[in-house]
């Protein structure tokens, strides 16, 4: 049906979050997020799964990396598996042999220059093959607390869609929201918008009649919805 259009209230994005919040109950959480409730807390674990996770969906990263992990959790016993090794234990992630080697070698520089711990340090991240600000930013808030903002598709889609931001790229939209956005969201954005994303606010035909952040959402995009 056409996207309907009435007077919207102003943001007020405590309440949406709030009610966000109860919206995602039923469905499965964010794949680190998942993996971070079931012990996976370590900037390393969280960054390696991140990496796996990358054009991959949830229901194949959670998976691949439980297996990594169950055979190797750490830089030092990741560092000793062969690419191929890593490779079969995350295969069927999208990129799996490229991401193997990322992985392996990212597991040998910690290892060899950092005494086989990952330091929550977001330029040394940054420096390694296969992460970008998005893994980044995950590692660094799950894992170390760090106040930061990782925006993904879902959190790019919606943001712009409720008018929130008005962003061309996920890394603009990055930046746009660390400029209007309260630090005591910053994490907690990705948790609850990519499941809202996934589930409710859609690509296509998004549930806006069920929609619970409707009366605030713009609805910047939206020709049709459910």
């Amino acid at each position: 049906m056409p996207a309907r259009r009435s007077a919207k209230l102003p943001h007020n994005i405590d309440v949406m979050l709030r009610r966000i919040e109860k919206a995602v109950e039923p469905y499965a959480k964010a794949a680190l997020f998942e993996l971070a409730e079931q012990g996976y807390t370590t900037a390393f674990e969280q960054l390696v799964a991140c990496i796996i996770s990358i054009r991959s969906l949830d229901e194949v990263t959670l998976p691949a990396a439980r297996r990594l992990f169950q055979a190797a959790r750490t830089p030092a016993t990741v560092a000793a598996l062969s690419s191929a090794q890593i490779d079969a234990l995350i295969h069927p992630a999208t990129f799996h042999e490229r991401k193997a080697i990322q992985i392996q070698a990212l597991a040998r520089q910690v290892v060899e220059a950092h005494g086989g711990e990952l330091p929550c340090d977001r330029e040394l991240m940054l420096s390694f093959a296969g992460v970008g600000p998005k893994c980044a930013n995950l590692a660094l808030g799950i894992a170390c607390g760090t106040k930061v903002i990782s925006v993904d598709v879902h959190v790019d889609r919606v943001t712009n869609r409720w008018g929130y931001v008005q962003t061309k790229t996920p890394e603009q939209t990055m930046v746009a929201l660390a400029a209007v956005l309260p630090k005591k969201h910053w994490i907690n954005i990705n948790r609850l918008l990519v499941p809202f994303g996934k589930h409710i606010c859609t690509g296509r035909l998004p549930r806006c009649s069920t929609c619970p952040v409707l009366e605030y959402c713009q609805q910047v995009g939206v020709t049709a919805h459910r």
